[in-house]
């Protein structure tokens, strides 16, 4: 990989969505900083939440559920607990039936550079059959709105 073409910080300004999220204690590695791991979950939680409070997915009972079937992540900068940060989230391509999620962690203070960038994608299946589904029109219309 050249130098041109590595991953580089992004602004705020490149999100559609934003969730606070606090660090905790057990997030720290020994070496005093936000585990590599940690920013996985981040990503996954930040998503979710949205998707539950917006009415869009029922984590319990709903027919139609995402599973996760890639994920990767860059690391720009070191986050600590217990710094507070927050998860900037938007959607960069949505096929039939999965979704491209990308997810920058920014410090709360306001940094407008994030300290770590990277996507997920969702598969949306049946919940009994676990087979592929079109995307609902209601979770359709929430990720338009994250483009």
């Amino acid at each position: 990989m050249s130098l041109s073409t590595r991953p580089q910080a992004e602004p705020r300004s490149a999100y559609k969505a934003f969730r606070a999220i606090d660090t905790r204690w057990s997030d720290n590695d020994l070496y005093g900083h936000v585990n590599n791991v940690v920013y996985y979950s981040w990503f996954d939680s930040a998503v979710n939440a949205l998707l539950i409070e917006s009415g869009t997915i029922d984590i319990h009972a709903g027919e139609v559920i995402g599973l996760v079937i890639e994920t990767q992540c860059n690391y720009f900068a070191p986050l600590a607990f217990p710094e507070a940060v927050v998860a900037g989230i938007r959607v960069a391509h949505m096929g039939s039936s999965s979704v491209r999620y990308e997810v920058g962690i920014f410090p709360a203070d306001e940094s407008q550079l994030s300290a770590a960038k990277g996507h997920f994608i969702h598969v949306y299946v049946d919940r009994a059959g676990r087979r592929p589904v079109a995307l609902p029109a209601a979770l359709l219309g929430v990720l338009e709105s994250l483009k």
